[in-house]
């Protein structure tokens, strides 16, 4: 469900990765030109863990260059491209765009099954199942390594764990988020709530929303998505909040039709009906509660911190007017992200070409998409707490660097980032799941006498039947 920006539009998607979201991607539209009979010239080494000779000449195709309607991030991109070729003067970058956003699953598969990705594609971290299925993706295990990518023990071993199968590694993060309760500070002021201590239970969200919906004018408490994947990506996240689980451990058996379950379905039915806490439009998607909350008719509801960056962008919103808290339940968080990987098939001075581009552009902290002070030159969004994928050392450096350019209230944010949720990654066949588990979400939002036990019993037995399908 990204809109906006490169994260924003992967993320979403890759929790939304939607049909019908507003989240129109971009997905490597173009055919790579690459294969193994590229014009590799120079010395470089046979041997995949060393770094790229400078004298080696390789052509790149990579997609997610940002279209022209983004001045500002398609400058950067140039920039960036003008950096690398400092070092690397004969590789020739060939950014691929189109005027949608970086990813759009229906032409992602297709371009997969065509093997059209380019020699460097962009991916969510939920579509390395389906990349590895249709052969789509390197084993780039052999070529990654501190050399390589020196700040490599800087990143979370979590994130890049979600690039990874049976031990092998198959992408380079580009950012990673995890999830929060976004809240409307002017509201909850009107309310008499403190917005620097967001609700921490579900309890206290419920009490809450109760109060802001009592401001009336069509004022939503708390809101919740029911349609295009995003009802169940978000019954997932309150599943894990309260320590539930969508799939069980063998991830062959839905795990949600539980006490759990149960808890997450009658707690959103009392809010919606017996509170009226929740407003009486309800099918909603990716975009719609952004709305709401830009425009003060919404209290608070479950997102990434990117989505704050958005509205202030897209809709016209100001940063000073949001805030967030971890999610409540405080469990685990469902976490998620975007990456890029690189086409199997392609020469070794071509992959070693790729993960030194993605080296400095995603995984250099003060370059590429970390170079706050030239972000906040160029007027783009700097203070949102994602991505965040830096420990140790980096982190320290980063996270010094986003403050002290930022171009947002970063205070808003202390509650979210002083009290960190572990994150846990979206179930498998995670867009199929969260297609049946809208049904759920829809039933208990638009009909108040939902049988829960019937909407739960027939989803489990739906999941089962995905999960059967693998």
């Amino acid at each position: 469900m990204r809109v906006a920006r490169f994260r924003r539009t992967r993320r979403a998607s890759a929790v939304a990765l939607v049909s019908a979201l507003t989240l129109t991607a971009l997905a490597a539209c173009g055919t790579s030109s690459s294969d193994n009979g590229d014009n590799s010239e120079g010395s470089g080494s046979s041997d995949p863990s060393a770094p790229l000779d400078p004298k080696t000449k390789v052509t790149l195709t990579i997609d997610c260059m940002p279209p022209t309607a983004k001045a500002a991030e398609l400058k950067e991109w140039k920039e960036d491209v003008a950096e690398f070729n400092k070092t690397y003067p004969n590789v020739t970058i060939e950014g691929r765009s189109t005027p949608g956003q970086c990813l759009e699953p229906a032409r992602f598969t297709a371009m997969l099954k065509a093997k059209s990705q380019p020699d460097v594609f962009y991916t969510y971290f939920t579509d390395l199942d389906q990349v590895l299925s249709e052969g789509g993706a390197a084993d780039i295990s052999a070529y990654v390594n501190d050399k390589t990518v020196p700040l490599l023990k800087d990143i979370d071993p979590n994130v890049l764990g979600q690039l990874k199968k049976d031990g092998k590694l198959y992408g380079l993060p580009t950012s990673n988020y995890t999830m929060g309760l976004l809240i409307n500070r002017k509201l909850f002021k009107q309310a008499g709530l403190d917005p620097d201590t967001p609700p921490r239970t579900w309890d206290e969200v419920r009490a809450a929303a109760k109060k802001i919906a009592g401001l009336g004018d069509g004022i939503a408490g708390f809101g919740e998505y029911s349609a295009g994947n995003t009802g169940g990506w978000h019954f997932t996240a309150q599943m894990y909040s309260r320590g539930g689980e969508i799939v069980d451990a063998t991830g062959k058996k839905a795990a949600f039709n539980d006490e759990i379950g149960k808890q997450v379905a009658e707690n959103l039915h009392a809010m919606r009906w017996d509170d009226d806490s929740m407003g009486k439009t309800q099918l909603l998607k990716w975009g719609d509660l952004q709305k709401q909350i830009a425009t003060d008719k919404l209290g608070m509801f479950l997102a990434a911190p990117d989505d704050i960056a958005y509205m202030v962008q897209q809709l016209g919103a100001q940063y000073e007017n949001f805030g967030m808290g971890p999610i409540p339940g405080g469990q685990s968080t469902l976490a998620g992200g975007n990456n890029y990987m690189i086409k199997k098939g392609i020469s070794g001075d071509k992959v070693k070409a790729a993960i030194a581009w993605l080296n400095f552009k995603n995984l250099t902290v003060g370059k590429g998409q970390f170079d706050w002070e030239r972000t906040k030159a160029d007027k783009l969004p700097v203070g949102v707490p994602q991505p965040n994928f830096w420990l140790n050392e980096s982190k320290t450096k980063d996270d010094a660097a986003r403050q002290a350019n930022a171009t947002m209230p970063v205070a808003n944010f202390k509650a979210f980032m002083d009290n960190p949720v572990p994150g846990k990654a979206e179930p498998p066949k995670a867009q199929e799941i969260y297609k049946v588990l809208d049904n759920v979400m829809s039933g208990i939002l638009t009909n108040k006498n939902a049988d829960i036990d019937k909407l739960l019993s027939t989803a489990e037995s739906q999941v089962n039947q995905v999960l059967a399908n693998q």
